[in-house]
């Protein structure tokens, strides 16, 4: 019965295992489409949330799933479609923060701000640890 829930999602499921796959491509493409993200500062302080230690195993799951939804190179609707491309990515990241908002701190959104100023090109993939 739990994959008739996750039809469509187990590519994103079992990226979401590798979590240094998940670090990498993340920063990657990040990188490429960060202009363009309305969600940006939700999508780091997902990142930052779901990398860090205190937070609970069931929270990092949820937004590491989709946290590899965003960064698939295939999706529902292509990325590259003006207005509509990250819509998906954007309703996926919304439900999980949903579920786990009250996991994602104060912290996690002054770090995903400061990135955002600094400028994302600028990140190191190894320094956004």
């Amino acid at each position: 019965m739990a994959a008739e829930h996750s039809v469509g999602f187990e590519p994103a499921d079992r990226l979401a295992e590798d979590r240094e796959s998940v670090r990498r491509r993340f920063w990657r493409k990040l990188k490429r489409v960060a202009a363009q993200l309305p969600f940006a500062e939700d999508l780091l302080a997902a990142y930052y949330c779901a990398f860090d230690r205190q937070t609970p195993r069931h929270v990092q799951a949820a937004l590491l799933g989709a946290i590899a939804y965003f960064i698939l190179p295939f999706d529902f609707v292509a990325d590259v479609m003006p207005v509509l491309g990250f819509a998906d990515d954007a309703a996926v990241l919304a439900t999980a923060i949903r579920m786990v908002s009250s996991h994602i701190t104060n912290e996690h959104r002054e770090a995903a701000r400061a990135v955002l100023k600094r400028g994302v090109g600028e990140m190191e993939e190894g320094a956004a640890q």
